[in-house]
């Protein structure tokens, strides 16, 4: 009996030194000022590394100060001509340079550029990164208050990557709920070549201003990157989507054939203060029914607080419907939030 709980506690000391073996494994970046780092490369995008160190916790490093790195994980490089490597990337001895060691062999980039670079192995969790945002506002004269609540989840896999995003506003009038506005989106993005990817996406969304009580869109559309470097990325798409929609009145369900045309801006400015803005119009011509068309834009810029995990900024929307259902308030509806942002990984 004894043996057996000698041989039980000798393989939970064992699995617990391996862990920490895993665990002390380190990747390293060269400063140009010489300085090597040690720590846990998670990732780079829009020219900042995410950087994990112990005792500092989770930490942001201008990719205009990094040197060279070295990380025997897998990743996913992006570089600023569309080309995309996989493998471990280790330091080079040419200056603002490191290498990509894959199974076709070993080639030598310029960080200054890459767009991105991705984790593409391990755990669920490490390719995962997302934030979730809280705005509220309220004005005691006029008993009005506005809740939102938006964020985003993205996945990646390699070439691949799942995005939800979603976000509810309510505006209260003393004790009942004036109107209501939310969204919700799922897509799967695939990197195809030359810029090119190719986009499938399933949405709902509901709007009290608009007449609109449910609607329900499957699109398909092709993306092309027009600008992508290490402070932004412009990139425009075209496709097809079927839409759903129930209306708050008895006018009945519809559904229609429309296109779809899109344009969307991420800039990032990493000298402090640190600036993101993101910016999307999507245009919604309807190819059946009667003569209609919806545009929907969205702009959220965002400043850091005390680190790159704290944001804090406004929440902008605005849509038009051309032709809505005869229960609709307005044919265009517009709101703005203050809202706190966290971010992860």
């Amino acid at each position: 009996m004894m043996t057996k709980r000698y041989i039980i506690l000798f393989a939970i000391s064992f699995f617990f030194m391996v862990k920490c073996g895993v665990a002390q494994k380190t990747d390293t970046i060269l400063h140009i000022n010489g300085n090597v780092l040690t720590g846990d490369f998670k990732k780079m995008v829009y020219g900042v590394v995410t950087w994990k160190m112990d005792g500092m916790g989770t930490i942001s490093l201008d990719e205009v100060k990094v040197n060279s790195i070295k990380s025997r994980k897998q990743f996913e490089v992006k570089m600023k001509d569309g080309t995309i490597y996989f493998g471990s990337i280790d330091t080079s001895s040419v200056e603002k340079n490191l290498v990509i060691q894959s199974k076709e062999g070993n080639k030598t980039v310029d960080i200054r550029e890459i767009v991105e670079i991705y984790p593409i192995k391990g755990n669920f969790w490490r390719r995962m990164s997302g934030n979730f945002s809280l705005g509220l506002n309220y004005s005691k004269g006029s008993k009005l208050a506005t809740l939102s609540l938006s964020g985003n989840l993205d996945y990646r896999k390699k070439k691949t990557y799942f995005d939800l995003t979603w976000d509810f506003y309510n505006t209260y009038q003393g004790d009942s709920l004036g109107s209501s506005k939310w969204d919700v989106t799922l897509a799967w993005q695939r990197y195809l070549a030359y810029k090119w990817s190719t986009q499938v996406a399933f949405g709902t969304s509901s709007n009290t201003e608009l007449g609109n009580k449910l609607r329900l869109v499957l699109s398909v559309v092709g993306l092309r990157d027009l600008v992508y470097n290490n402070w932004n990325r412009f990139y425009a798409g075209a496709g097809l989507a079927v839409n759903r929609e129930t209306p708050y009145d008895t006018t009945g369900i519809t559904t229609d054939m429309t296109g779809l045309f899109q344009v969307v801006w991420k800039v990032y400015k990493y000298s402090n203060p640190k600036v993101w803005v993101d910016a999307s119009v999507f245009f919604v011509p309807y190819m059946t029914g009667d003569s209609r068309y919806r545009v929907v834009a969205n702009l959220t810029p965002k400043v850091s607080l005390f680190n790159d995990n704290f944001k804090i900024g406004l929440n902008l929307y605005y849509t038009i419907d051309s032709r809505p259902p005869p229960s609709a308030i307005s044919k265009d509806d517009y709101g703005i939030n203050l809202e706190l942002t966290y971010s992860f990984h």
